[in-house]
Order: C-alpha cells, then sequence, then structure tokens
C-alpha cells in the first residue's frame, strides 16, 4: 500500500514551481527518475529471478526512502535531480519483482489462472490508497507545499518493515547467474518469441502513454483555475476510477477476444488526448473520468497477457523490461512534452503527444496481428 501512498502527487507541479521550476525542467525530472529506472531495471529484475522477489523489493523500499528524504530538504533543480535519480533506482528494484511475487506465490497453490483478478485488485487497492492519500496530501499542502514531502518520508520508511514480512514463494529457477543470462532473456523477449515481443512493445508504449496522460493533469488543473484545496479531491476522484476499473478488469477480458481488448485500449485512450485538449475546462473531466477506466483495465489485462507467454524463472526480468522500454519512451518524449507546453501551449501538449501515442501504436497493432511475420492469433 505504501507503494502508492503518494502525498505529494496532488501538488507537485505546484511544488516545483514554487521553486521556481519551467514545465521543461519539470518534464526533464521526470525524464531523469526514468533513466534511473532504466539503467537498473534489467538488472534489478534478474536479481528478484535469481536471488530473490523479497530482497530486491528489500533494497527497493530502502532506496525509495533515501531518495524522499533528498526531496524534503531539497530547493534546486540539481538537488531534485539527485532525489530523481535515487528514487528511479529504487522504483527499479520494486517493479517487476512485485508483479513477479504475486504470480509465482499464485502458481505455487496452483491459482495462476487468478492472477488476473488479483492484480486487478492490487492495482485497485494501490489506486483507493493514492486516492486517500491525494485528500491528505491536498491537507497537508495548505500548510505548505513541502509539508507533504516530509510526510512521504515517513510513508517510504514504513515500507521497508512491511516489505521484511514478505514471504518468497518457492524457486526452481535453472538459470545460470551472469551477464550471458540476461542476453539470453532479453534475445528471447525481444528476437525470438516475436508474440512476446509484440505485446512488450505495445503494453509499454501504452504503459507510457497513461504515464504522459497523468502528468498533466496537474498543468490542466492550473489552466482552468482548480482552486487549490480541490486538487487533491480530483487526484482521489481519478485514482478511484482506475481502482474500481482494476477490479472489473477480468470480466472485460472475458467480453472480447484478445486483439479486440488491445484495440480498443489504444483508441480510447488517445481519442483521451485528442478530447481533452479540445475541452481544456472543467468539461474535461469528464473525459478524463473515461479515460482512467481504460487506464484502470489496461494494466492488468495487458500484464496477464505478457504473463501467460512467459516462464516462472524469467518473469521479473520480462516484466522490468517491460517498465524499462515505458520509461525510455517517457525519458525521450517527457522533456518534448514539456517544452511543448511551456511555448505552445498546454492544448498542443495534449493534440502532439496523442497524435504520438496514436500513430505508433496503430502501427505496433499493425505488426502484432496483421503483418505477415506475426504470429498472433487473429
Amino acid at each position: 500500500m505504501a507503494k502508492w501512498f503518494s502525498l505529494i502527487m496532488p501538488v507537485v507541479v505546484l511544488f516545483y514551481q514554487e521553486n521556481d521550476l519551467s514545465m521543461t525542467q519539470i518534464f526533464w525530472l521526470k525524464s531523469i527518475y526514468s533513466i534511473g529506472i532504466v539503467a537498473f531495471e534489467i538488472p534489478s529484475g534478474y536479481f528478484a529471478d535469481i536471488w530473490g522477489r523479497k530482497k530486491t523489493l528489500i533494497a527497493g523500499t530502502i532506496l525509495t526512502t533515501i531518495g524522499f528524504s533528498f526531496y524534503g530538504f531539497s530547493s534546486h533543480f540539481w538537488e531534485f535531480l539527485i532525489a530523481e535519480l535515487t528514487l528511479g533506482i529504487g522504483q527499479s528494484f520494486i517493479s517487476g519483482a512485485d508483479s513477479a511475487m504475486l504470480y509465482d506465490s499464485l502458481k505455487q497453490d496452483n491459482n495462476e489462472k487468478e492472477y488476473l483478478k488479483y492484480e486487478g485488485r492490487v492495482i485497485s487497492v494501490g489506486n483507493f490508497s493514492e486516492a486517500i492519500a491525494g485528500i491528505i496530501g491536498g491537507l497537508l499542502a495548505t500548510i505548505s507545499l513541502r509539508t507533504p514531502y516530509f510526510g512521504q518520508i515517513i510513508v517510504a520508511a514504513i515500507a521497508i518493515p512491511a516489505a521484511l514480512t514478505l514471504s518468497e514463494p518457492q524457486n526452481n529457477s535453472k538459470r545460470k547467474s551472469g551477464l550471458s543470462d540476461i542476453i539470453n532473456v532479453l534475445k528471447t523477449s525481444l528476437i525470438v518469441n516475436v508474440k512476446l515481443r509484440n505485446f512488450i512493445l505495445f503494453s509499454s508504449l501504452i504503459g507510457a502513454a497513461t504515464l504522459s496522460f497523468a502528468w498533466f493533469m496537474q498543468p490542466l488543473f492550473i489552466e482552468i483555475g482548480l482552486p487549490l484545496a480541490f486538487f487533491g479531491v480530483m487526484w482521489t476522484t481519478f485514482n478511484l476510477v482506475v481502482g474500481f476499473s482494476a477490479i472489473g478488469a477480468h470480466r472485460i477480458e472475458k467480453l472480447f477476444s484478445e486483439k479486440q481488448t488491445t484495440g480498443l485500449i489504444l483508441i480510447f485512450l488517445c481519442l483521451g488526448f485528442f478530447a481533452t485538449g479540445s475541452t481544456l475546462s472543467y468539461v474535461s473531466f469528464g473525459i478524463i473520468f473515461l479515460t482512467y477506466i481504460v487506464r484502470g483495465i489496461a494494466t492488468p489485462v495487458l500484464k496477464d497477457y505478457i504473463h501467460n507467454l512467459i516462464d516462472s524463472d524469467v518473469r521479473a526480468t520480462v516484466l522490468s523490461l517491460r517498465d524499462m522500454i515505458i520509461r525510455i519512451i517517457f525519458a525521450i518524449t517527457g522533456p518534448l512534452w514539456g517544452m511543448i507546453i511551456d511555448h505552445r501551449g498546454l492544448r498542443s501538449g495534449f493534440y502532439i503527444s496523442g497524435l504520438f501515442f496514436a500513430l505508433t501504436g496503430a502501427v505496433l497493432y499493425y505488426i502484432s496481428y496483421f503483418h505477415k511475420t506475426s504470429d498472433n492469433p487473429s
């Protein structure tokens, strides 16, 4: 729960602006965070597969606590950069290992078919947690915009003993330690297994799109003049939407084929960018509401498709690969979105980013389901 209990998110852009950062610098910081994740994503997933998910998660929680401690006492871009890099490395040790631990714990009890249901519940609980944190963070921000950061240090520290209480699922890995083993997993995932490669790339693009959309929210709140007291309320509302839709993700998957589900996710998510950009008013909240429903469904469903294509002894590494590609996409595009917002306005930011994800997603979708070299079922 501590992983999602983000007191700072409802006011993070306001905090940066109070410390004289532009939107370009803000997106650069998020890009640096992504670079930190990218640098350690594959090694951390490898450590989780070889040394254990629990040890990797403990390391991640410690680094995250250190990162937020940096933030609590910093006021300048370069200090924030160190904090973001530390947080990125910490997150890399958590991502992949958590979902792999859940799946293998279920598999150990012969319940792996229930993964999507439980992953949806985990995402749901996470978003409910973030929703509660949004209200609390918004209230703390009325004291000062730095107060939520001090609270975040405490929340991060609580995750350390929580990670220590986890039970490691049985690991029957026959993998050999070494760089060559990592290279073999990457080769299989991105070259040999065409269907897995296509799902990793498509899922990563959708993940980068939802991440970008989320970072457009606070500039939108500022653009339309939403009072500070309601920043946390709206952040809470949208996260509740994600939470409730994630609970029903396994039911949505049963209603449509794989090809239909992935296509609908892409279409509705991209429409969210264009429709929000065309309004930029309180009407936008209804569009965001629908887009966040899609976000809640997309993550567990696309992860489940990947789980079905991989073995347990490479699970954390492959999931880390997916998260790494998400961060690479965001590290490249994030600063561009910031510059567009600074120089062309928020509307252009929504339109151009939406166009990028629509065109790139359409290409990946075509390769996955219609290109003759694809081994996906149609």
